[in-house]
């Protein structure tokens, strides 16, 4: 067993902002001081509202060569592209 911390990816949500944003990562032994560490780390200047800390080992993702069968089945689906509905002029902006 390795005697490192485990690694944590830091996201933090911007005070004018509506989503987290990947600032970096760290080193620390549980959740509770990865948040600790990244408020003292990536918000110095009182910029973050929420950060998450996620452990780098529990990301999953997909990789760039599977692009073609992970999206295409998506274009078959014409509800999800609501190119043929009219907009009425009163609901502004959408």
């Amino acid at each position: 067993m390795s005697s490192e911390w485990p690694l944590w990816e830091i996201f933090i949500r911007g005070q004018h902002g509506l989503n987290h944003r990947h600032v970096g990562s760290l080193h620390a032994p549980d959740a509770a001081l990865a948040i600790k560490n990244a408020r003292d780390v990536y918000t110095r200047r009182n910029e973050g509202v929420s950060i998450w800390a996620v452990r780098s080992s529990d990301i999953v993702a997909s990789s760039p060569s599977d692009k073609g069968p992970l999206f295409e089945p998506a274009n078959s689906k014409v509800y999800r592209h609501p190119t043929f509905y009219d907009i009425p002029a009163d609901v502004g902006h959408m």
